[in-house]
């Protein structure tokens, strides 16, 4: 069981990085300069260009001086076929650009498995920087556990983090008050039932943002669903499916050291888009691998796992649009005393604003970070403003989300970078 940590160190396992983009030429340069900062010896950097229609291609090219090559691509995974293929050896780091035509983030990150050549693969997100031991640490599950199959990473917002030769000095809330609240729902997400759930090994999401994989184990498994918008989900559960169904032992882990950045939607109108895939992505998903649900083969992952995600996740939104319905048709029949109502409503919002101020407390202090008294009082109010109104925002999109479902279902999110 634990084999792997004799044969290699904690910086030396051999990864592949696979960043699939689609029209990111204002970020890809600087995201993969950022990989290429990263303290690790040895791993490669692949870039799948997704059919963009910026000069996303033309800007790696430039900037690292990647030449055409001429290679075979064996497609294991099916994807759509590779239109040029440019590599260059930077710092050490091979880095390999694959342009291709558009079939969707899961169509791009397959084709990067069939690309890359390492036994482990890390998919981060175009916009997304790691940080400087992200790698050190997402692998050391590995190192200890040859079981595991895959390990997702913290992602954390990169418009609070003040950061000084790729490493983070300080934190501090940007005047933007959605990437605020986004900030401490993002600590609160990362740190609280992903850890629970990795105790038993139920955790159902590894974010497309940062996670680690198996390759043979993933290609075994059929590699990414390239027909939906929750890709990164669908991906876990068919790992889970794959191993409980050829009784292979296998542990899914999350190691919370190793940090990821990325950048936080900075409108309503883009992060509306976001949650919206997010949400539909998480309805393909759970109804693509519904098996699962009270089947005893999957333990704790089909009565415990999945079970939180499809009732507090995928329906959540309609139980609280119900809750408040009943209270305005209770309050207009007479059948409701109003005092104990708002009573009730200011403690729930205090008692969430102190779970999200907990998590978000937690995370300062085990990553050592520095903060300005005045910024934790700004972390005080945001966290009474993210769960006593941005949560009420967020659920609005979520059932708006299934009720358009039909519309762009499988098609890249358009956010503006910065």
């Amino acid at each position: 069981m634990f084999r792997l940590k004799n044969r290699f160190t904690a910086n030396d396992l051999p990864v592949s990085i696979l960043v699939p983009a689609h029209n990111e030429a204002v970020t890809i340069v600087d995201s993969v300069n950022s990989l290429l900062a990263v303290d690790y010896r040895n791993y490669e950097i692949v870039v799948i260009d997704d059919g963009s229609q910026d000069d996303t291609a033309q800007k790696l090219i430039d900037a690292f001086k990647l030449k055409s090559m001429h290679r075979y691509v064996e497609r294991v995974l099916t994807c759509q076929p590779e239109q040029a293929i440019y590599k260059n050896v930077v710092q050490g780091v091979a880095i390999t650009l694959v342009c291709k035509e558009n079939g969707g983030k899961g169509d791009a990150l397959n084709m990067g498995i069939n690309v890359c050549k390492h036994p482990y693969f890390i998919s981060v997100d175009a916009d997304s920087k790691l940080h400087k031991d992200a790698l050190t640490e997402i692998v050391r599950p590995v190192l200890e556990d040859d079981t595991v199959v895959a390990v997702g990473g913290m992602v954390l917002i990169s418009q609070c983090l003040h950061m000084q030769n790729d490493e983070q000095v300080n934190y501090r809330f940007p005047s933007n008050l959605l990437v605020g609240l986004q900030a401490l729902e993002y600590n609160r997400s990362f740190l609280a039932s992903r850890i629970f759930l990795d105790t038993f090994n139920g955790n159902l999401i590894i974010s497309g943002a940062f996670g680690l994989f198996k390759k043979t184990t993933v290609m075994n498994a059929g590699g990414y669903n390239t027909k939906t918008l929750g890709e990164d989900m669908d991906l876990v559960l068919r790992l889970h499916g794959y191993c409980r169904n050829n009784n292979i032992k296998y542990r899914m882990r999350y190691q919370s050291s190793a940090v990821c950045l990325t950048q936080a939607p900075t409108t309503m109108r883009d992060l509306s888009g976001q949650r919206r895939r997010w949400h539909l992505g998480l309805l393909q998903s759970m109804f693509s691998h519904r098996r699962m649900l009270m089947n005893k083969k999957f333990g704790l992952v089909s009565f415990l796992s999945y079970m939180y995600y499809l009732a507090y996740e995928l329906m959540a939104p309609f139980f609280e649009l119900f809750g408040v319905v009943t209270m305005v048709l209770a309050y207009f029949a007479g059948m409701l005393n109003f005092g104990y109502m708002i009573a009730f409503l200011v403690l729930y919002a205090l008692y969430g604003s102190i779970i999200s101020l907990t998590a978000f407390s937690q995370h300062i202090y085990v990553q050592k970070i520095h903060m300005l008294p005045w910024q934790m009082f700004k972390a005080m109010l945001l966290s009474v403003m993210e769960f006593g109104f941005f949560r009420y925002v967020l659920v609005l999109v979520r059932i708006m989300a299934v009720f358009r479902y039909g519309k762009n279902k499988s098609t890249w999110g358009k956010i503006k970078r910065v």
